[in-house]
């Protein structure tokens, strides 16, 4: 009997925190709560040049911060997290995943979307471009910096671009930390999370039309997400550089040469990504008709474990989402809102429960094995063997 894998459907979206500071990726911790990270809406300090509005500049402050989700309590648990924002507090770069590793220990990247000369020498903030070690959520500013993406960028350039970091998401698997550098289109590790980084793969730009002047232009990959599949190969999504269109961006699988072939394609202006527990794919869509198309309305598609059917789960609830994550229990949850200062939410969608298993109805189930039970008990009585535990209660 083959298992039936039907395609998720959402029964209830439910916000479960609000009022948050361009919430980015989340996680869940070794004590069940949910770790959402904010990049914050910077400050009033040093600045540099906005990496997405021409002639502005971001401004440096310690605004950043990560917030726990645990039995309906919302509470900033780590706080003063480096942030640079415009100074109406969009469009900020800071803290961008978390991710706990098999001890229970905590790490997060933090972001900068510039060239990493600019950090160090106007903002004068070692803490952007970096992996670090979370000390404690005791609701203070505590880390320590692990290891300097930033500087790798500046010394290596492994894309031959423009000389960029970005980190924007963190993926821990055989106590190595992947990196996804968005800025650099590389995909990094550290091994043991110490020591210098290594180049993993880089993602290959492409040719499209400049909707500005005409003109062939060279587009930038920008990974956005990593995730383990369900074969134990690591499987990176897009967001794609200018000109965001619509259908251009690409789910990549990384084959055993290292090298990223492409698994899915057809999306838009990936965010993250997540495989469920029957191998099926949800791949979250920043804005789903492209960046510069006027909405900022995101969607979340499902694409079936064979990869043959995809299907649009939600759309219009979702506003630029960032993050996805899902729980033990399948309901999947949403960084919302995620480049806007105050206004950031993390959402619940609750999937409607399928209570069949495979072909056969859950009480057919349950009959085989309460009947195999009787057989059971029947065999042991005949051998004056029966357990006392079975009508005694303990």
């Amino acid at each position: 009997m083959s298992a039936t894998v039907k395609t998720p459907q959402i029964s209830r979206i439910e916000v479960l925190a609000s009022g948050l500071d361009s919430p980015r990726k989340l996680n869940f911790g070794p004590d069940g709560a949910l770790y959402v990270t904010e990049a914050g809406r910077g400050g009033t300090g040093a600045s540099i040049p906005s990496p997405t509005q021409p002639g502005a500049s971001a401004f440096y402050g310690a605004t950043g911060a990560i917030t726990r989700i645990q039995n309906g309590i919302v509470e900033r648990v780590v706080t003063g997290l480096p942030s640079l924002a415009l100074p109406d507090g969009s469009d900020a770069a800071g803290v961008s995943d978390i991710e706990f590793d098999a001890y229970g220990n905590a790490y997060a990247i933090v972001g900068l979307a510039s060239n990493p000369a600019n950090r160090d020498n106007l903002l004068q903030v070692p803490d952007f471009s970096q992996l670090i070690a979370i000390d404690n959520f005791d609701g203070g500013a505590s880390w320590t910096r692990l290891s300097d993406f930033g500087a790798y960028e500046q010394n290596n350039n492994p894309d031959g671009q423009n000389v960029d970091t970005n980190l924007y998401d963190l993926l821990i698997k055989d106590n190595t930390a992947y990196v996804v550098d968005a800025g650099a289109n590389a995909l990094l590790s550290q091994r043991a999370f110490g020591g210098e980084p290594t180049l993993e793969t880089i993602f290959p730009t492409r040719t499209t039309t400049n909707p500005l002047t005409g003109e062939a232009i060279v587009q930038q990959s920008v990974p956005t997400s990593a995730t383990v599949g369900p074969d134990g190969a690591l499987y990176v999504g897009e967001l794609t550089g200018f000109p965001f269109e619509q259908g251009a961006a690409q789910v990549y699988r990384i084959n055993t040469e290292g090298q990223p072939e492409v698994y899915a394609g057809g999306f838009t202006n990936i965010s993250d990504l997540a495989f469920d527990k029957s191998g099926g794919l949800y791949v979250l869509e920043y804005d789903a008709d492209g960046i510069l198309n006027g909405t900022d309305a995101g969607a979340l598609i499902y694409v079936s474990p064979d990869g043959k059917t995809r299907t649009t789960i939600a759309d219009d609830e979702l506003i630029n989402p960032t993050g996805l994550e899902i729980g033990s229990d399948g309901d999947i949850y949403i960084s919302n809102k995620g480049f806007i200062a105050g206004q950031g939410e993390v959402l619940r969608l609750s999937l409607e429960k399928d209570i069949t298993f495979g072909c056969a109805p859950l009480y057919d189930l349950v009959k085989h094995y309460i009947m195999s039970d009787l057989a059971n008990v029947y065999q042991q009585a005949l051998s004056h063997s029966f357990p006392v535990q079975l009508y005694s209660g303990a």
